[in-house]
């Protein structure tokens, strides 16, 4: 009866004053939809995301809780869907257009006009349709408490599920829902429209079991983000027109045609492989010549398919240990058994991300589906996914992507502009475009901050919880967060482990503490004894986590691979810096020099050349434009890369001088290492980088894998790091980091001064983390007032990161009522809504262009493919080519325009620069930018100080005196 007719069929059971009431208007063309059309709709697509979109572990989460099961779960939801807009069934929301108003007046259904109501804010359609969705179900024989939790639905899919003090309000103006006077009239034509839609949606006869139900709040969030999507899609007039007559195609004809034209792909349904785990990475990944699957891959893939059902596994391996590969391969195991959709991958940052991507595709390529090689959706997800070039592709080519930002906007999306990529496997599906849609594609990359604005208070949290409860989630770098970030992803995995989300976490360098925090709150209330999860010493370390079972905790034999690294200190000077380098490279070699600081960098590298020359210094760091800073990475590997990749491009002798860019996600390998003290475990990931891949016979002087740790004062007690590294790392990790390496470091035996890796990873890691003494004695009494800043600090961060975080999982039963409360607004991945999840000044980025003597602006004119030193009009909207050279030349400022009287001021001359022409609907690549205008010699001033940029060192940033 539903979906097919199911619009014909409700408007035949509505009486005439019913049928008058409407849903939508459209002001332009005065069109308009009915009520009755528009629940249909709904209907009808919310039946249809159910049975074709919705991957099974998400239909779980609903069916194990019903009586019935999967028949039931979909059920309710067609019929919550049905009902959500039930509220626009009164006169608080049918008074905004007169002409319909007047005409519902007619058949019977009175109220004042809009001018009269002034109190009609107190009852918004979503929180009106809650509580006539309570009196229908009261009427039916359920309690109050009992309807809140289905009923929260339709009040929350306006974003925000309403609040006491909202509900409380409305109670005490019935005259909003009910005019006074016709009150019967308006009682009586919602009774009949929710007695028709429960008939329609074959519920009648399931609601006296249902209001035994405890609907847990991951069920109802569930639910709430498939209403939303459902409301979104039928509300979007290029799919189902307002308009009708006597051409108008039938209930069927016009809901097959909105769905063709929506074209969503399904989700992945993936078949759980049986082949052993050689065969399983040689058919989905592209392994170098020669290679063989690592001790750590083979067990966990071998781990998960031993768990009782998929759950939480923890990988912890060296640097270059192939962990990605097993945690895809996991992925694929644990969807297949879970019923997952998709896959996210979580990353640090945008550069990691954008590193990712092109494996994820790779490896999507070759993975199969049990329905065959249907489209898959693909998802970039994070600020400048734009500007990326494999995302790119997957994109019709000029599509202007901003103009589906406005989530759930008419006309935000044109069917027939949405196209496949050139792969015939993988989409970039156009209306799953923009910041609250974007995760609702299959298979995602995206930065951490995707997963942390799960737990973050904001609009439309539900379709965000929507998109992650239906993937397996897999989260890298999990050593890379503060105690701010790892309150919000604690929050976020107890509620994965609330909706039965696997979840795969990698890092080479994970403190034991940290471990047990991730499991525990993966497990819940429902976790076991933990205590074996943070005693294991082991590495490498798989560690799986089961809801209701025991974890379990397992040592893997290490691969063989082996670097023995000589450890030194190294004086701060930058004189004994550069003859240490003439001397170890006096026959070659390639060094890498790392700097906490961006100025620590110039600075080094300015000295260097003076010793070494200009061609045989370069500097890598975050201060460049994304187009340089692309290049920069590039550039990177092809001379440092694996030697299949840059052995003819290796130099005989260079020095790279690079800030933290150089820990992570670029596979480089460098025969020298000098490095600033950092906390331990960016130190061992800094040492990943020396020797990393089998190469001839190096240079005599750098035969030997040897770092060398500067950026201390070591004859101090304690030894005391430089300025710079204490304002980015604060000084507890920095002084046990040089506690747990004095043994090394004090050592004058060549066999003592050796970090062996991997096997004294793990070690390190739990010293320099625990909480028991380290350093010489002499050290411990300096070592204490750091510890209890340390402590300090970390409260703060805790307190301060439950500002606008949503609370635990609730018990089942309890509605969702003020959920997101005094939240932030909408979350997204802006300066400021990157800052609302990161314990950071909101930061500043400009896009950076240059302004001849003659006033001509230009792109800068280094830049290559032919997109350097081409003019920008500003008397017009650039050409689209040009106007995406400029957006993709984004440059973050340094800390020094995050304070915030110096942001003001920066943002305030900023503005001034501003060019109308490029603020204009046709320049969406510019609008709303700020522009930093260089000099015809690449040079400004701002906010009080100068700037200069250059191809060679990026920004450089100094005070004006």
């Amino acid at each position: 009866m539903f979906g097919e007719t199911g619009g014909a069929w409700l408007r035949g059971r509505l009486s005439e004053a019913a049928r008058s009431v409407w849903a939508k208007h459209d002001r332009r063309t005065d069109g308009q939809l009915p009520l009755w059309r528009h629940l249909a709709d709904s209907g009808a697509v919310a039946g249809l995301l159910w049975d074709l979109w919705v991957p099974r572990q998400c239909r779980m989460i609903l069916a194990d809780q019903l009586p019935g099961g999967v028949e039931d779960a979909g059920r309710l939801a067609v019929w919550l869907a049905t009902t959500h807009d039930i509220g626009k069934a009164t006169p608080a929301f049918a008074c905004q257009v007169e002409s319909l108003a007047d005409r519902m007046r007619r058949a019977g259904l009175d109220m004042p006009t809009l001018k009269r109501m002034n109190d009609r804010r107190v009852a918004p359609h979503g929180l009106a349709g809650q509580a006539l969705l309570q009196e229908w179900l009261i009427g039916r024989g359920w309690s109050r408490s009992a309807t809140l939790p289905f009923t929260i639905i339709a009040g929350g899919h306006h974003g925000v599920p309403p609040t006491f003090s909202g509900i409380r309000e409305l109670n005490v103006h019935p005259d909003l829902l009910w005019t006074p006077g016709c009150e019967s009239v308006w009682r009586s034509i919602q009774k009949e429209i929710l007695d028709a839609c429960a008939e329609m949606c074959g519920v009648d006869d399931r609601l006296s079991e249902w209001r035994q139900v405890k609907l847990s709040q991951s069920a109802q969030v569930v639910l709430t983000g498939l209403v939303i999507v459902a409301d979104w899609i039928a509300s979007n007039s290029d799919l189902f027109p307002y308009f009708f007559d006597s051409g108008s195609p039938s209930d069927e004809e016009r809901v097959k045609a909105a769905w063709e034209g929506l074209a969503l792909p399904a989700p992945w349904r993936p078949v759980e492989p049986a082949l052993a785990a050689d065969e399983l990475f040689s058919s989905r990944f592209t392994l170098p010549a020669g290679a063989s699957v690592r001790p750590v891959q083979a067990r966990s893939v071998e781990l998960a398919r031993r768990m009782s059902k998929p759950g939480l596994m923890v990988i912890e391996a060296p640097m270059g240990e192939g962990k990605t590969e097993a945690a895809l391969a996991v992925a694929e195991v644990f969807a297949a058994r879970s019923g997952a959709g998709g896959v996210f991958v979580a990353l640090p940052t945008m550069a990691t991300g954008n590193a990712m991507f092109p494996r994820l595709l790779r490896w999507l390529r070759r993975v199969p589906d049990a329905e065959g090689a249907g489209p898959r959706s693909v998802m970039l997800a994070h600020s400048k996914a734009t500007l990326n070039d494999d995302f790119g592709e997957l994109v019709r080519a000029g599509r202007q992507v901003v103009g589906v930002e406005l989530d759930g906007e008419d006309g935000e999306w044109r069917a027939r502009d949405d196209r496949l990529a050139r792969s015939a496997e993988l989409v970039a599906h156009q209306w799953l475009h923009g910041r609250k849609k974007a995760m609702l594609s299959s298979f995602v990359v995206g930065t951490v901050d995707q997963l942390l604005f799960m737990g973050l208070k904001s609009r439309h949290l539900a379709l965000r919880h929507l998109a992650l409860a239906g993937k397996v989630v897999i989260i890298d770098e999990a050593h890379a967060y503060d105690t701010y970030m790892n309150s919000y992803l604690d929050r976020v995995l107890s509620w994965l482990g609330a909706y039965g989300v696997p979840v795969v976490v990698l890092s080479a360098t994970l403190p034991a503490g940290r471990r047990c925090e991730l499991a525990e709150a993966y497990a819940g209330q429902s976790g076991h004894d933990m205590s074996g999860v943070r005693s294991a010493q082991g590495y490498p370390l798989l560690t799986a986590v089961e809801r209701g079972a025991e974890p379990l905790v397992e040592t893997v034999a290490p691969s063989g691979r082996r670097t023995d690294v000589h450890m030194e200190r190294l004086s701060d000077d930058l004189s004994e810096l550069a003859d240490r380098l003439e001397h170890d490279l006096t026959d070659g070699g390639c060094a890498l020099v790392v700097r906490n600081t961006v100025g620590r960098v110039l600075e080094t590298a300015q000295f260097l050349r003076s010793r070494f020359g200009v061609d045989e210094v370069t500097v890598a760091h975050a201060r460049f434009v994304d187009l340089d800073r692309a290049r920069k990475d590039a550039e990177l590997l092809r001379r440092f890369g694996p030697p299949e990749d840059s052995a003819s491009e290796r130099p005989v002798k260079h020095i790279v001088v690079a800030s933290q860019v150089a820990e992570q996600s670029l596979d480089i390998d460098f025969d020298l290492l000098v490095t600033d003290l950092c906390p331990i475990d960016l130190l061992l990931q800094r040492m990943g980088r020396l020797h990393r891949h089998v190469r001839g016979e190096r240079p005599a002087g750098v035969r030997v894998p040897r770092c060398l740790v500067t950026g201390a004062d070591w004859d101090a007690v304690p030894a005391e790091p430089v300025k710079g590294s204490q304002r980015v790392y604060r000084l507890h990790a920095l002084l046990r980091s040089a506690a747990v390496l004095e043994p090394y470091l004090a050592s004058t035996a060549a066999a003592e001064n050796v970090v062996r890796l991997p096997e004294d990873i793990s070690g390190l890691v739990q010293s320099a983390y625990g909480t028991g003494p380290a350093g010489p004695p002499v050290w411990q009494h300096a070592m204490e007032p750091a510890y209890e800043a340390h402590l300090l600090h970390q409260e703060k961060q805790r307190a301060k990161a439950q500002d606008f975080q949503i609370n635990d999982v609730g018990k089942p039963g309890r509605a969702l009522i003020g959920w997101v409360d005094a939240g932030v607004g909408d979350a997204d991945d802006t300066r400021a809504g990157r800052a609302q999840v990161r314990d950071s000044r909101e930061s500043l980025e400009v896009l950076v262009v240059q302004r001849l003597a003659d006033g001509t602006v230009r792109t800068l004119p280094w830049l290559r493919d032919g997109q350097g030193g081409r003019e920008v009009p500003t008397e017009a909207p650039p050409p689209w080519e040009v106007a995406r050279t400029v957006a993709a030349c984004g440059l973050r400022l340094p800390f020094q325009f995050s304070i915030p009287e110096l942001l003001d001021r920066a943002i305030e001359e900023l503005e001034a620069e501003c060019v109308p022409a490029w603020q204009s609907k046709e320049s969406h690549w510019l609008a709303g930018e700020l522009i930093l205008m260089l000099d015809q010699n690449c040079q400004t001033r701002l906010a009080g100080f100068d700037l200069r940029y250059t191809e060679a060192d990026g920004l450089e940033v100094t005070r004006v005196q």
